[in-house]
């Protein structure tokens, strides 16, 4: 697998991480990742995203969690560590979270999912598989969402069903006209990153310790 861990300009006294993976396709130098990773260092956060290839969730997961183990053999002193990704790495940062979140309290400090895959275009009726682990993460877990109101692949009425079946202290933030890859009619990529970033940074600040 190939990683990249981007860094504060000062690493001293930085305890907050997030790793991030991509989708089913593309790596991590999809633009998405690579633009919030650069943010969340400029904010003082490590960000590091790495490379699965293949569309097996188990083995993604299994890939995720040797990532995980990885981050916590640096040298730095880090208090919290989320983990998330976009449309499928999202799915397989879930499933790793319900997994983390049956050991230790705390281990994980929030998921962030950009772009959920919560079903194929058109066929809804696989929300119940594909949420099963969001479903069953614990109450103390805290969880962003960050999804496009056009996506094909979470249609809004379903993915609110769903959210009202999940235990976990949920924040959905919603990019008005966005389709699944986040292009919104008449805005820039850019503008549309700016504010996604924003959000990320934001919320991940407020829920670190």
């Amino acid at each position: 697998m190939d990683a990249v861990l981007c860094s504060p300009s000062s690493a001293e006294d930085v305890h907050t991480a997030v790793i991030l993976t991509h989708g089913a396709g593309g790596d991590m130098n999809f633009t998405h990742l690579v633009s919030v990773a650069r943010a969340l260092a400029s904010s003082g956060i490590f960000c590091l995203r790495f490379t699965c290839k293949g569309l097996n969730l188990a083995y993604r997961v299994k890939a995720y969690r040797a990532v995980w183990d990885y981050l916590k053999t640096l040298k730095f002193t880090l208090k919290n560590i989320f983990v998330g990704g976009r449309s499928m790495g999202g799915r397989a940062a879930a499933a790793l979270c319900r997994q983390l979140s049956a050991g230790t309290e705390g281990a994980v400090g929030g998921l962030i999912c950009l772009s959920f895959p919560l079903h194929p275009p058109g066929q809804t009726d696989a929300h119940r598989q594909r949420s099963a682990d969001l479903r069953e993460l614990p109450e103390h877990m805290e969880v962003l969402f960050v999804s496009g109101t056009e996506d094909q692949m979470c249609e809004k009425v379903v993915f609110n069903r769903m959210l009202k079946e999940m235990k976990a202290q949920v924040e959905v933030f919603w990019i008005n006209g966005g389709s699944h890859g986040l292009t919104v009619k008449d805005r820039s990529e850019d503008s549309v990153l700016q504010q996604v970033n924003s959000h990320v940074i934001a919320w991940t600040k407020k829920h670190q310790l």
